[in-house]
């Protein structure tokens, strides 16, 4: 995952910062709870393609 694009991502549902989860492939938005994966170095920031975290799972 490229450092300049992790830079200027945002949250596409609160604009808000993305924790990378470099061995899940996927960033993380910790107040909306929600996982985009990443395919093929592209990360995919579709809300109705994000993982909604369960509230047993640490952010």
């Amino acid at each position: 995952m490229d450092i300049k694009l992790l830079d200027i991502l945002v949250c596409p549902v609160c604009k808000g910062p993305l924790l990378y989860r470099k061995a899940e492939q996927e960033l993380v938005c910790k107040p909306c709870r929600l996982a985009f994966q990443i395919k093929d170095d592209i990360p995919v920031m579709l809300a109705d393609e994000a993982r909604k975290l369960p509230d047993a799972e640490e952010v």
